[in-house]
């Protein structure tokens, strides 16, 4: 992916100038210059064209963010190591400095996990605030029609309210239905105690997709670069 333009802040804490709160500040200072020119907080630059300063030092050019997709399997950890041995989602894919993951999943769970370099935009996409979109497909046993129902107007956790945007069930014969939701908070294991308070008992849970970013026929184990179209929204969805 060739670099999009970002603030001045963002491309400062990119190159590892400053955290973004001392980049402001610096830029406050008028010791920032973007070809030439004092910078403005908030102001638009291209990493890749523009020339950037602190105190006459000119910048490294910051790289592209790093974006990846990974179908996660179940009985993978969603963390960087695990104590008992267990595979984690690190050893799926390449690596790559300060690769972090966007919205957990937990043991059991499969399906959709983004991968960035970019952390300031993994915490924004992960953040209840900006109200991301994760769509969930859970295999069930129990009155599915009816919790879907239900779900709509709002599950009672031990944690607050959880009320989906979408709740739909799909027979599969044989008592067994699939409930999908989606969802925008991402929650601690959010969806399989909705199902619970529901009355249904899971027997699989697939998050089929993350914000723009769709499962697709991604195999289990695999990843896949963004599309450009999953890139730019990302981008719009992290955008300061």
């Amino acid at each position: 992916m060739t670099s999009e333009p970002m603030r001045i802040q963002r491309a400062l804490a990119r190159a590892g100038v400053a955290s973004r709160r001392h980049a402001e500040e610096l830029i406050a200072a008028r010791r920032v210059k973007v070809n030439g020119e004092v910078a403005r907080i908030g102001q638009s630059v291209d990493p890749t064209t523009d020339v950037i300063t602190v105190d006459g030092n000119t910048i490294a050019t910051p790289r592209p963010a790093k974006w990846l997709v990974l179908h996660k399997p179940a009985g993978v950890m969603t963390t960087r190591s695990d104590p008992d041995g267990r595979p984690t989602v690190f050893d799926l894919v390449p690596p790559a400095p300060g690769l972090t993951y966007v919205g957990r999943l937990d043991y059991l769970t499969e399906g959709v996990l983004l991968f960035t370099t970019d952390g300031a935009a993994a915490h924004r996409l992960s953040h209840p605030s900006r109200e991301v979109e994760r769509t969930y497909v859970a295999t069930v046993r129990g009155p599915a029609e009816e919790a879907a129902r239900r779900a709509m107007h709002g599950v009672h956790l031990e944690d607050g309210l959880a009320k989906p945007r979408a709740a739909v069930a799909r027979s599969l014969g044989k008592g067994r239905w699939e409930l999908e939701l989606t969802i925008t908070e991402g929650r601690k294991r959010e969806v399989r105690r909705m199902c619970k308070a529901l009355g249904l008992t899971v027997e699989r849970l697939v998050r089929t997709r993350f914000g723009p970013v769709t499962l697709g026929t991604l195999p289990a184990g695999e990843t896949r670069q963004l599309t450009k179209r999953e890139h730019d929204l990302i981008v719009s969805l992290t955008s300061d």
